[in-house]
């Protein structure tokens, strides 16, 4: 049956910071995507070893390019961000887009943050927190191949400044991950999940094979991942010709108040 946008799922875009837009992936697509992934896999643990996370972006190795430029073109796909977004809106930019994969040996996690605030050193912090209102604004994907419960968000935390007790959890910015040097697989997983869980309100989101989970970036929100759990999600935004210029213009500026050799990473390509 052919995926319908209900006002569920606007509801839930804009009260809780993420809309799921369930099996919205034909099964065709899912098998061309896996198996391009599959070979994205290899690669990025080629290149960057067994605990690489992602490949991004896809434009910039040598992967078959048609699934994913299907992806990009799925018309029901982009007919539900049209109707819940604008006409404006795009994704599946190639040069942009990536894939998120589990990690071969060890379980690890990110740090809890919000996009761009945490990770964007001067930003306006009024524009940002204008845009955690903003739909054209900070617009992310996560787009499952396999079933993914890796992510983790705080509802609703898009339409607000962080509250007393999560200021109380994490009083300094930037927020660091869990220490996990020198500890076993079993005591490295139990130490991330309970990182996790240490902020108030998080809730897992569970996506099926073939789910599109569209979600705004500014929510708190954290990435965490194990070995035995199968990961292929494809990592995406959903911009405007305004917002990408922006983001550009932003992230150029942020790398010139670094120092000279210190690195940044792009806002857009967290969780």
């Amino acid at each position: 049956m052919p995926f319908t946008l209900s006002e569920r799922h606007i509801d839930s875009y804009h009260q809780l910071g993420y809309s799921i837009f369930e099996s919205v992936l034909p099964a065709a697509l899912i098998a061309d995507l896996r198996r391009v992934t599959d070979a994205a896999r290899e690669l990025a643990r080629r290149k960057q070893g067994p605990q690489a996370q992602r490949l991004q972006p896809v434009s910039a190795y040598d992967l078959d390019q048609k699934p994913f430029i299907d992806y990009a073109e799925l018309a029901e796909l982009n007919d539900a961000i049209h109707a819940l977004l604008s006409e404006e809106h795009e994704h599946g930019d190639r040069d942009h887009l990536g894939i998120l994969l589990e990690p071969a040996e060890l379980p690890w996690c990110t740090a809890w943050h919000r996009d761009w605030r945490d990770n964007l050193p001067g930003l306006d912090l009024a524009r940002w927190d204008a845009g955690c209102r903003d739909p054209a604004l900070f617009n992310q994907v996560n787009c499952a191949l396999y079933e993914d419960s890796s992510t983790w968000v705080v509802p609703g935390s898009h339409l607000r400044p962080d509250l007393p007790r999560e200021m109380e959890r994490f009083p300094d910015r930037p927020i660091n991950t869990p220490e996990l040097k020198g500890l076993s697989y079993e005591e490295r997983e139990r130490t991330c999940l309970q990182y996790v869980l240490s902020m108030p309100e998080a809730q897992q989101l569970h996506l099926a094979t073939g789910d599109y989970c569209l979600y705004r970036n500014t929510l708190w929100h954290i990435g965490n991942y194990v070995p035995y759990r199968l990961r292929a999600t494809l990592h995406d935004s959903v911009y405007t010709p305004a917002y990408r210029e922006w983001s550009v213009r932003e992230t150029k500026a942020a790398s010139h108040r670094l120092e000279a050799g210190a690195s940044i990473s792009n806002p857009d390509r967290r969780d």
